[in-house]
């Protein structure tokens, strides 16, 4: 599937997605041909899904973040995933196991975009409960760092 030399090319990409092919080849130690060609062969595979930059939300006014554990009537779990998934506050929704059936991470400019959040989704006949836990400083948040 993948070799070194592509895992050398994901761990550039992870570091900076907006380096020319030049550069990464550089970085690499391979020419830019083998780059461009191991490239696309990994989007056409679904290995490299987009190219996007890190932003710090905070410094745009979103400092409320939060993960929300939901409740699902049975079978609707993949049915409510897919309508938060299409909620511009919502950065990401995992199908977890436990206690929950859904956990998302969603971010908020104050509590009342927040509490206006969770009394609408409370309102769908599909989700039965929801805990919100708030969260208080963030560590680390960045794109996956895997080390190949």
């Amino acid at each position: 599937m993948i070799d070194k030399t592509d895992k050398k090319i994901l761990v550039v990409l992870q570091q900076d997605s907006r380096l020319s092919f030049r550069h990464i080849a550089k970085r690499v130690g391979v020419s830019v041909v083998t780059v461009i060609n191991r490239m696309e062969r990994m989007r056409k595979d679904g290995i490299i899904k987009k190219y996007s930059a890190m932003i710090d939300h905070e410094k745009l006014g979103y400092d409320v973040p939060v993960i929300i554990e939901i409740n699902t009537r049975q079978g609707k779990a993949a049915h409510v995933m897919d309508i938060l998934k299409k909620e511009p506050n919502v950065f990401a929704v995992y199908d977890v196991t436990g206690n929950v059936e859904v956990e998302i991470l969603a971010k908020f400019k104050n509590r009342t975009g927040l509490n206006n959040f969770i009394k609408r989704i409370q309102s769908y006949p599909e989700i039965l409960r929801t805990r919100t836990r708030l969260i208080l400083n963030i560590i680390k948040e960045e794109a996956c760092g895997i080390k190949f």
